[in-house]
């Protein structure tokens, strides 16, 4: 129980953005709030390979781990759709998601304007963590994500997922190239661009909706979207686009917890 109560005080000094309260499943988005960091990396940079002070990042690491129940599983992330399994030996750490069976495998995934997404069984058996940016969404990470946790779970009776911040349709400027990487599989997905107000090149992306469809039509039926937008939100969020590549990452934890 001391535990426990240690890891909400940590908890509480983060200012993090709580997921579903569904049963059994904990998760989490972490802000700029709480750390230590300095100028485009404050303060809260989870990020080593963001350009900030390696020390400056793992002091906001530790503190981080005292909010959770055990070492988080860092991916070496690389914007494909490859799934670890946190519960074998790992050869790499490079992927974008991670699934696990077992109560208290803390799994994470980082961003500064993809999408960080869970997803868990009805009966939260099983839990998955996905990064999710225009690349992992068009190449499949989020079915590829489902498809090891149901090998995990064959007999689960229903799906859920949350969508954790990420950059909004009114920040997202793409080109042709990345909603023809869409429309070319899926014709309908093209509702979720919109044409540029300067620029008939251009595109604005809503990757909420394109993470919503792609969920939905792999089976998940309660979807829960966060919509907040990193890019317009710069005093609680890194934001990659609007910082022109000098900025830190916040992350998305998430593991399985003893139901009550």
């Amino acid at each position: 129980m001391a535990a426990v109560n240690e890891q909400a005080e940590a908890l509480a000094a983060l200012a993090v953005i709580e997921g579903p309260a569904w049963p059994g499943v904990r998760s989490f988005c972490t802000t700029r709030a709480g750390g230590v960091g300095t100028g485009p990396y404050a303060s809260l940079n989870l990020g080593l390979k963001a350009g900030d002070d390696a020390q400056v990042v793992h002091e906001n690491r530790r503190r981080l781990r005292l909010a959770l129940p055990d070492d988080p599983l860092w991916l070496a992330q690389v914007h494909g759709t490859r799934v670890l399994d946190a519960d074998a030996p790992i050869d790499s750490n490079e992927a974008d998601a991670s699934v696990t069976a077992r109560p208290g495998r803390v799994l994470a995934a980082m961003a500064a304007d993809c999408l960080p997404v869970v997803i868990t069984d009805t009966r939260s058996r099983v839990l998955g963590v996905a990064h999710a940016g225009w690349r992992g969404l068009a190449g499949g990470v989020l079915e590829a994500t489902l498809a090891a946790l149901r090998e995990r779970a064959p007999d689960a009776r229903g799906w859920r997922a949350w969508v954790g911040p990420g950059i909004g349709p009114t920040a997202f400027e793409v080109g042709e190239e990345v909603r023809e990487a869409f429309v070319a599989s899926d014709p309908e997905a093209g509702l979720a661009f919109f044409p540029h107000d300067t620029d008939a090149s251009k595109w604005w992306a809503d990757l909420f909706a394109l993470a919503q469809r792609r969920l939905a039509r792999a089976g998940v039926e309660e979807i829960v979207v966060s919509g907040r937008c990193t890019a317009s939100e710069p005093e609680t969020f890194f934001s990659h686009r609007r910082d022109q590549g000098v900025t830190g990452r916040q992350a998305v934890f998430a593991w399985l917890a003893p139901q009550a």
